[in-house]
């Protein structure tokens, strides 16, 4: 649960900001895939949501499930194979679709591992169109996207680099899937995607990552539950760092970093973007975060306890704090 976002909403700091989210590979699984439903929707009426999947029914499902739902934020399922080119590839269909890939299933490598080969063993092979982020914004006029999640089974660096243009000008998360074996025959693993971020100023902040036992053995240790497969990474540009690009800095930026810090629980990140914020453009009542820093803070009872004066970063906006 996020800590400052519903104090920025209540003191009027969201009425200008529109979070855009792309969505790569949005087939709904878990209530966790539903982003509108979640601290995302704080924005709404002003959240855009842009969500892509190969699979056309998936799509059709999930806009009917919007309509009848009537929401009150932006949200379309667009049926679009999204990769590094415009043009046409073989979509990998597997026995269970939401690990379908541009890339064949490693089926020889993932039948050594529990229950993999069941969900991830190929059953048939389509051809379909494809084309880029760059070039579906290009055509939509879109000009800015604040949140990036892709999970496409083994094909996440091509959606990336699909996508330079925008990563240039935007996008100030990414969560992606990474893996560190081929699940999917000659498929980018981790340290690629890694360094393709980096080089584009993007911090990892979080890896949770899963774990597979070897199908042969009755025994899995309780230390390390199998193999290092696959994770879940989150990149995020770090606005405060000297090697990010000053036209990046700009103070309306600074506080949406700072909501999706939020909502992807780093509320120490948050508080500091907040703090930075409101020290270097706290004259400006909209970015003056003074009053909900203390508020945020004063969720904790240990805090209280302690007595918030106390705090260093509390110290530091006293002169901003508004009686």
């Amino acid at each position: 649960m996020s800590t400052f976002l519903t104090s920025l909403k209540r003191s009027g700091h969201l009425d200008d900001i529109t979070m855009t989210i792309f969505n790569v590979g949005s087939r709904k699984v878990s209530s966790e895939d539903d982003y509108g439903s979640q601290d995302w929707g704080i924005f709404a009426p002003n959240l855009i949501i842009y969500a892509f999947d190969a699979d056309a029914d998936a799509c059709d499902i999930a806009n009917a499930d919007l309509a009848s739902r009537q929401v009150n934020w932006t949200e379309k399922h667009i049926p679009l194979a999204l990769s590094d080119t415009v043009g046409e590839a073989i979509l990998y269909v597997t026995k269970h679709p939401m690990c379908s890939s541009l890339f064949p299933p490693n089926e020889a490598y993932l039948s050594r591992f529990s229950e993999l080969i069941e969900y991830m063993g190929l059953d048939f092979t389509i051809d379909i169109e494809t084309t880029t982020i760059d070039d579906f914004c290009q055509k939509e006029g879109i000009t800015e996207i604040d949140f990036l999640k892709v999970d496409v089974q083994g094909a996440d660096l091509k959606v990336l680099q699909g996508a330079k243009e925008i990563l240039e000008s935007s996008i100030l998360a990414i969560q992606t899937e990474v893996e560190f074996c081929e699940l999917y025959l000659n498929q980018p693993l981790f340290s690629n995607i890694d360094s393709f971020l980096r080089e584009r100023e993007f911090s990892l902040f979080s890896l949770p990552v899963a774990f597979r036992h070897h199908q042969v053995s009755p025994i899995v240790s309780e230390i390390n539950p199998g193999q290092l497969l696959w994770g879940d990474a989150l990149y995020i540009r770090d606005l405060l760092e000297e090697r990010v690009r000053k036209n990046l800095k700009q103070p309306d930026k600074i506080l949406k970093l700072a909501c999706i810090a939020d909502i992807l629980n780093f509320p120490d990140y948050a508080l500091e973007l907040l703090e930075y914020l409101t020290l270097n453009f706290g004259k400006n009542s909209k970015y003056n975060c003074a009053n909900t820093i203390v508020e945020g803070l004063s969720q904790f009872p240990e805090l209280l306890k302690q007595g918030l004066e106390s705090l260093p970063v509390i110290a530091k906006i006293q002169e901003y704090l508004i009686v």
